[in-house]
């Protein structure tokens, strides 16, 4: 089967997962390139220096100089760099310009063959005539047990709400936002963990969940768990207030 991964420049947790996944994919599992986004954590294009400064106006200080230096690292440690992860495994890079869903983009993803899409952390909106053009579908990892928890950000979420549990969630996508039926689901207890203990222990979880989802695909035998959208819930990007929320409740980002 051939798979072809949708995701972005992440600076932070996606370069260790994705080797992670690529070294445990199975046998017949052929990875035949990689669309790799600019990396756009606000769910819209900015520039470093508007994304530094709403980073840093909504989370404060601390959280500014933390990642801060976290993104510093990732520019000088060959391990979190997407491109040599895709060079590792020798992996082609497929280079984008513009909209995915252009025609010349389209072609250009056509070329490559692919049975099945798998979006990972994947920044722009696909179009039909995108997700058409691998006869499989495309897969999606969302951090959050869907419906509940659609959008941005859920590991903020469901901490702030004082959740006791999430989990993650590789659903097959539509033109809607985390709207597509399920086909692996995984529960989490959250117990005591910060949110960035919690998006590690979720990135890895959405791994081993894409695995099992591209086994179930292989073989061909699978049920798919309904995502209505009359139980869901959508948060977009938090507000300097919801953190300062978050914060009162006893909730830790570190």
């Amino acid at each position: 089967m051939n798979i072809l991964i949708l995701t972005q420049d992440d600076p932070f947790y996606l370069a260790q997962q994705l080797d992670y996944l690529f070294n445990n994919l199975s046998k017949g599992t052929n990875v035949v390139g990689c669309v790799v986004f600019d990396v756009s954590p606000f769910g819209k294009k900015e520039t470093i220096v508007q994304k530094a400064l709403k980073t840093r106006r909504i989370f404060g200080n601390g959280f500014f100089l933390r990642y801060g230096m976290k993104f510093l690292k990732s520019k000088l440690s060959s391990s979190y760099k997407i491109d040599h992860v895709l060079g590792k495994h020798g992996i082609e890079k497929i280079e984008i310009e513009g909209s995915i869903n252009a025609e010349g983009s389209l072609q250009k993803i056509k070329s490559y063959d692919p049975d099945l899409f798998i979006s990972i952390a994947g920044n722009q909106i696909f179009r039909k005539p995108l997700i058409d053009l691998a006869p499989k579908g495309c897969l999606n990892l969302h951090t959050a047990l869907l419906p509940k928890y659609r959008g941005l950000m859920p590991s903020f979420w469901v901490l702030k709400n004082d959740e006791d549990y999430t989990g993650v969630s590789v659903f097959f996508v539509d033109e809607g936002i985390d709207s597509g039926p399920i086909l692996v689901q995984k529960k989490v207890e959250i117990g005591n963990r910060t949110q960035e203990e919690l998006i590690q222990h979720t990135k890895r979880l959405g791994m081993d969940a894409i695995i099992e989802s591209i086994e179930l695909i292989k073989k061909g035998d699978y049920e798919l768990i309904p995502n209505p959208d009359e139980k869901s819930t959508y948060f977009s990007f938090p507000t300097r207030e919801d953190v300062k929320e978050f914060k009162k409740a006893g909730k830790r980002f570190y």
